[in-house]
């Protein structure tokens, strides 16, 4: 399983991005997938995960209403749309994999990680 996530840059608060993690391996569709964030200095944190069929979604707090997590099984993505963005969404930001038919919060349970993709959200 490789996963490489994408999309990350520079926005100014209010703005919004959309971030990639495409999957590489095989049986996408059997797989939970994560989006975790991980500041400077601080611990690596959950944001959203969605499951295999993606019926099912979890979010942050801090992000609930204004971040959207979706997938495409077709194309072995999964997307996080983040709109009105705040400076402390500033972060890297990682997907993780997990095989399983349940949603994940925490980051120890996921067993394969992508590199992560920067975010900077000026005020």
């Amino acid at each position: 399983v490789q996963l490489q996530a994408s999309g990350g840059g520079s926005v100014q608060a209010g703005g919004s991005l959309r971030l990639s993690c495409l999957y590489s391996g095989f049986s996408f569709d059997d797989y939970t997938i994560g989006w975790f964030r991980q500041a400077p200095g601080k611990e690596r944190e959950f944001v959203a995960t969605i499951s295999r069929n993606g019926n099912r979604t979890i979010y942050a707090d801090s992000v609930k209403g204004r971040f959207t997590v979706s997938r495409d099984n077709a194309k072995s993505t999964v997307y996080l749309q983040m709109n009105s963005l705040r400076p402390e969404d500033t972060a890297v930001y990682f997907c993780a994999a997990r095989e399983s038919e349940l949603v994940w919060t925490s980051p120890g349970t996921y067993g394969s990680w992508g590199q992560g993709t920067q975010v900077t959200v000026s005020s």
